[in-house]
């Protein structure tokens, strides 16, 4: 009788690999792994051997980098979502990438089940289950940290079991930031992070990017434009998504751009120290806003900026397939459909200078805007409408008794 199969959400790093021969073990399923492709580059070096040695009958490396850049990239860029005012959801939003192409493999491999490494503390194990969960609920999840049958509790007790499995990994038992990495960001979380009284030491820690001291002293302009809210080009050059994301980190690291050292609320309950490296990132939501100044109107502008907030939330607690996301993305495709234009700013030492933007479909008017008086617009005309908008300050004041 042939074994149940099972798909394994698979880094390569330690912990998935311990669990290929704990699936084995304490499961009798046959593993699949499934390492998801979404712009992590060097990571994925040696992953087929790894995980074929470790007794894994499969190994799929499936490259989701356009699809993670235009699907999921886009729509936070277009919402200009940010969570908890600075994290830009690099992990969050390739989660559900990820999980619903394991749900895709699962469904052609026959499997019955899926199983993930995250931990029973973070937030990768809501927003994996719950894409799981909402794309295939006949699924059984297995999550190895939270299983009474996983007894490891650091890396020694890895690498002790593998090694006792005859399975010789190129990991050692030293200590070092846990991070993750991806077309759009590398986080960093652990070591003197831990202690929110530290300051980080960056040069041990950035892989990305360099501080803004050591950036270099002169700036550098660039050029980008949009379309309906989709980056088309970068200094003239017409380029995918995930290209102009993989250009704008190579320039924004080089300046010191998008580095933020946050203590943010997790799903869980628990606060979370982690330093985020996210250079093109920050430069694209930061471009594309200066974009939107010029073409959404005050009330648009206002409701689109609550609901960017709002879907943030939503992205950082899981929740993509959900009619929620759906009809809030709605929202904001609608508003880009005159997002299109030329953006120029400077990139220096940290900063992102704005250095000029035009749109054909701009609602700046000069001959409104300018303190030359212009036909569209008559000075007087604002003495009714003070009086009308304030009005009801007026007669506040004039029936309400005054305070002493």
């Amino acid at each position: 009788m042939a074994k149940e199969k099972i798909v394994l959400a698979y880094s390569g790093g330690l912990d998935t690999t311990a669990i290929i021969p704990w699936l084995k073990e304490n499961f009798d399923y046959e593993v699949i792994c499934v390492c998801a492709d979404c712009g992590q580059k060097e990571e994925l070096d040696g992953l087929e051997e790894r995980a074929l040695s470790s007794g894994a009958s499969k190994l799929y490396i499936e490259d989701l980098t356009d699809d993670f850049a235009e699907n999921y990239i886009v729509p936070c860029v277009q919402a200009h979502a940010v969570y908890e005012n600075k994290y830009l959801l690099g992990t969050s939003m390739a989660r559900p990438a990820i999980a619903k192409r394991l749900v895709e493999i699962a469904k052609k491999e026959g499997a019955t089940a899926i199983c993930h490494g995250a931990t029973g503390k973070g937030n990768d194990q809501i927003r994996f289950e719950l894409g799981i969960k909402a794309l295939a609920p006949e699924l059984k999840i297995i999550a190895a940290w939270r299983n009474d049958k996983w007894t490891m509790q650091s890396r020694e007790d890895e690498i002790a079991y593998c090694k006792a499995h005859g399975i010789n990994l190129p990991f050692s038992a030293d200590t070092s930031y846990s991070r993750d990495r991806n077309l759009w960001h590398i986080s960093h979380e652990g070591l003197e992070l831990e202690d929110p009284s530290n300051e980080p030491n960056y040069d041990h820690l950035l892989v990305m990017s360099t501080t803004p001291e050591k950036a270099p002293d002169e700036g550098e302009y660039v050029t980008m434009t949009f379309v309906q809210g989709v980056p088309k080009t970068l200094n003239g050059q017409a380029m995918s998504v995930a290209q102009i994301i993989e250009k704008l980190n190579e320039l924004g690291g080089k300046h010191g751009i998008g580095i933020i050292d946050i203590v943010e609320n997790r799903v869980v309950g628990m606060k979370s120290r982690g330093v985020y490296e996210t250079p093109g990132g920050t430069i694209l939501y930061e471009a594309h806003q200066q974009l939107e100044e010029l073409i959404l109107d005050r009330d648009t502008y206002a409701v689109k900026a609550d609901l960017g907030a709002k879907f943030a939330q939503v992205v950082y607690e899981g929740k993509w397939f959900t009619p929620l996301r759906e009809a809030l993305q709605a929202f904001i495709e609608s508003t880009q459909k005159y997002v299109t234009g030329e953006v120029k700013f400077k990139l220096y030492k940290g900063n992102i200078i704005k250095a000029g933007t035009t749109s054909p479909y701009s609602l700046y008017n000069e001959s409104i805007a300018s303190f030359t008086t212009g036909d569209l617009y008559d000075h007087h005309d604002a003495e009714g409408f003070i009086n009308l908008f304030g009005l009801s300050s007026k007669v506040r004041a004039m029936n309400w008794p005054k305070e002493k």
